[in-house]
């Protein structure tokens, strides 16, 4: 039985993959997820000591440091070096130790501004990224380079799975890192609950986004470990997208936030469109996404709302 180390395992995907693991038969004593308070991964010796501890077969990288537009604008410098930090450290230390797979979870920032949609992963370096969150997708794409690179130097069995936005119970919900559909459940709750007459959104609500329900992106990695070891990159996603304006209308009405939506459209949209072709996923592991966004932003509201009550307070 091989050995699992998730790092990023106790964070919201992670969370996921790892019961997600245990479901198809990984038992709890053969997964390692290291705590940041235990291994800063941005430090090798950190992660020569970790694979020395966790002894794996397997690694899936899911710690990042990540954010929204505005989080991304204020530490551009730590996402980049953080993110590639951690993944350079991993995969070389994955070559000594004679790992058996490396599953390395980049990111939709990865694809050009202005990529064709669907977005196909043949198209990740045709232009540069959207510049709000630049600095991310490029030091994640550079670490599907370094998985290729090892694979033809080293032999190192190193994938590279690109899941689209995220959303589920877990989620983070701090409003000055969340993502869009925490930040916007957020918002509408709690003016909900004050009475508000209208809340305020960034950009102009023009933009799409894709988003993956959590649940259904634990199945595709788990999917991908065991079934995918080429060294083509593979999108994750469910081929559908939404218009900003219309997924906030979907979560105020879902919320019971009757007010106005209102948009600064002195804040940035952040990339124009986002939806992936998602065939090669099929083809290659079988992978179909199966829940309904409004189904899952449900499920989403339910846990926030729960966590309140449980926490008697307004923190996730």
């Amino acid at each position: 039985m091989n050995r699992f180390l998730v790092t990023g395992g106790a964070g919201f995907l992670g969370s996921f993959v790892c019961e997600t693991l245990q479901a198809r038969g990984v038992p709890a004593d053969h997964l390692f997820v290291p705590r940041r308070t235990d291994y800063d991964l941005t430090r090798e010796s950190a992660v020569e000591r970790l694979y020395e501890d966790a002894r794996p077969d397997v690694v899936i990288h899911l710690a990042a440091e990540v954010g929204g537009i505005g989080a991304n604008q204020a530490s551009p410098g730590r996402y980049f070096y953080a993110n590639l930090a951690m993944g350079l450290h991993l995969i070389e230390q994955a070559r000594v130790h004679g790992i058996k797979k490396f599953v390395q979870i980049g990111t939709i920032c990865a694809y050009p501004k202005f990529a064709p949609v669907p977005f196909r992963e043949n198209d990740l370096w045709a232009g540069y990224p959207e510049e709000t969150n630049a600095p991310y997708g490029i030091a994640k794409k550079s670490l599907l380079v370094m998985c290729q690179a090892y694979r033809a130097q080293y032999g190192l069995n190193a994938i590279y799975l690109l899941p689209v936005n995220l959303y589920g119970p877990r989620d983070n919900f701090v409003s000055a890192t969340s993502h869009v559909i925490p930040a916007i459940i957020r918002k509408c709750i709690e003016a909900r609950d004050r009475g508000d007459k209208a809340i305020v959104c960034w950009g102009d609500g023009s933009p799409t986004r894709e988003f993956l329900y959590v649940a259904d992106a634990a199945e595709g990695i788990a999917l991908a470990t065991e079934k995918y070891d080429d060294p083509d990159p593979v999108n994750l996603g469910t081929g559908r997208e939404i218009a900003i304006r219309n997924l906030v209308a979907m979560i105020a009405r879902l919320t019971g936030f009757g007010g106005r939506i209102t948009w600064d459209t002195s804040k940035p949209n952040g990339q124009p469109r986002r939806r992936l072709d998602i065939m090669r996923a099929r083809e290659r592991f079988g992978f179909a996404a199966v829940t309904d966004l409004e189904a899952g932003l449900r499920k989403t509201i339910a846990w926030y709302e729960a966590s309140r009550v449980q926490n008697g307070d307004d923190r996730p």
